[in-house]
């Protein structure tokens, strides 16, 4: 393996969190009581969180000072329109619709779009996405290549569409059942892959001839430009904002979780380019999420939302950060700790089903490695096998995807190269002990989103 040349953050740290440091004894403890759920474990019994990238990211100080501009008029608040500005200038979308956060411009594009009996073809499900489609009444059906189910596969562009088995659901069920075809950037269930512009430029073409609009999880959209000016053939002299306007030149519009690629804490958007859609759009905001100039934020968090979505698309933090994740991820494949390949995007995907291959799915290996994970270092990591994927609404029974997965999630400019040396040891060990591990069975199962709430025991 060619090694990695040694680079340091872009930025200096101005301040300083304390984390608690706990014994084993304790986190035993901690997890017990958290049903064997990370998502359960409270925060101040973590030392190192994993959990996710999802507003956990660290707010620049440009960021902050704009914190201090916040016009918290109910109506019209100028920091709509700094952000308004910065979603056309860098991501070319003509309509903005502010949410709370992304499943907000999830719930509004699927009410507005989707019918009973239609399909919803995507490049591999997202949770939050599915659940609020099928609640519309419509049924999702994965369409990505199929090496994205492949954890060992070196494909670089894993976020793929297989355009075949694309143009086969259309046919199968008629273009006039498909109201969008769902393109995420990146694909977070395959391991944080992206799609590369080929196969977007081939996707825009096929869904034009027949008149099928693309909607666009944009929620690390900056994350997979990174990746095409690194891997895909004729981009490697662009910028990183040239490549993401381009990317969100092929859509029709976009839903955005702002707590990733933006870095902040909070907030989210509806982004389109119809005028009638964006009618219907700023109407329901007003029901389920606040008026159609901050759709259930603060002026402050548009604010620094504006101001986060430019800092994005700066190559030199892109490059730290996914340089961080990469960082990870190679310490993990020298110690022989079987991940998903290549290391993506927003986080380091262990496999479970290879690390555990002793605990069958039923017994949910992935939750029980990400428990396990916790009790000897305090790291909390989440999982994205069998519990995350659900039930069949139809037939009640689990979904059994071929990917069970726990995931190590960067957060953005907040941990050091130490920390990942710390996760890749703890890791390492528990992988070194892995025949000593058993499983886990579910004792508790909410109805929508298992993952975050069930409860499990040994």
């Amino acid at each position: 393996m060619k090694a990695r040349k040694s680079w340091a953050e872009p930025f200096k740290i101005k301040m300083v969190e304390l984390i608690k440091m706990t014994t084993p004894k304790h986190r035993l403890k901690a997890i017990k009581e958290a049903g064997y759920n990370t998502f359960l474990l409270k925060s101040e019994d973590v030392y190192i969180d994993l959990l996710t990238d999802s507003g956990t990211s660290a707010m620049s100080d440009r960021q902050w000072a704009g914190m201090m501009l916040g016009d918290e008029a109910y109506a019209g608040s100028r920091n709509f329109y700094n952000l308004e500005k910065s979603v056309q200038d860098i991501y070319g979308y003509k309509y903005l619709v502010p949410t709370h956060q992304g499943r907000g411009a999830e719930h509004i594009i699927s009410q507005i779009l989707i019918k009973k009996g239609d399909i919803l073809p995507g490049n591999m499900y997202f949770t939050t996405t599915r659940l609020h489609q099928e609640l519309a009444g419509g049924t999702f059906v994965d369409v990505i290549v199929d090496e994205a189910h492949d954890p060992k596969s070196e494909f670089p562009f894993k976020g793929n569409i297989d355009l075949q088995k694309l143009e086969d659901v259309i046919k199968k069920h008629g273009a006039e059942k498909i109201p969008y075809v769902c393109m995420a950037t990146t694909v977070n269930m395959a391991g944080g892959q992206p799609i590369s512009m080929e196969n977007l430029k081939a996707l825009r073409k096929l869904t034009n001839k027949y008149n099928i609009r693309i909607i666009h999880d944009m929620t690390r959209v900056a994350e997979n430009a990174y990746f095409i000016k690194e891997r895909e053939k004729g981009y490697a002299n662009r910028s990183i904002a040239s490549l993401v306007k381009e990317i969100c030149s092929y859509t029709d519009g976009a839903t955005m979780s702002a707590k990733k690629d933006a870095l902040v804490n909070i907030g989210g958007f509806l982004a389109l380019n119809e005028w009638d859609l964006f009618e219907e759009a700023r109407n329901m905001v007003v029901i389920y999420e606040g008026l159609h100039t901050y759709g259930g934020l603060a002026g402050r968090d548009m604010e620094a939302m504006a101001i986060g979505i430019r800092e994005s698309v700066d190559y030199d933090h892109m490059h730290a950060r996914i340089g961080q994740v990469l960082y990870l991820g190679d310490k993990l494949v020298e110690a022989g700790v079987p991940i998903v390949h290549p290391i993506g995007s927003h986080g380091v995907f262990l496999d479970a089903s290879a690390i555990l291959s002793h605990i069958k799915q039923d017994n949910y290996p992935a939750q029980t490695l990400a428990a396990e994970l916790y009790i000897n270092s305090g790291v909390r990591s989440m999982e994205r096998g069998i519990v995350s994927a659900g039930r069949d609404k139809k037939t009640g029974k689990n979904y059994y995807p071929k990917l069970e997965l726990v995931r190590l999630t960067i957060p953005r400019r907040v941990y050091t190269q130490a920390h990942m040396d710390v996760v890749a040891e703890s890791v390492t060990d528990v992988y070194e002990n892995r025949k000593k591990i058993k499983g886990l069975k579910m004792v508790y199962e909410p109805k929508y989103l298992r993952f975050f709430q069930a409860r499990f025991e040994p």
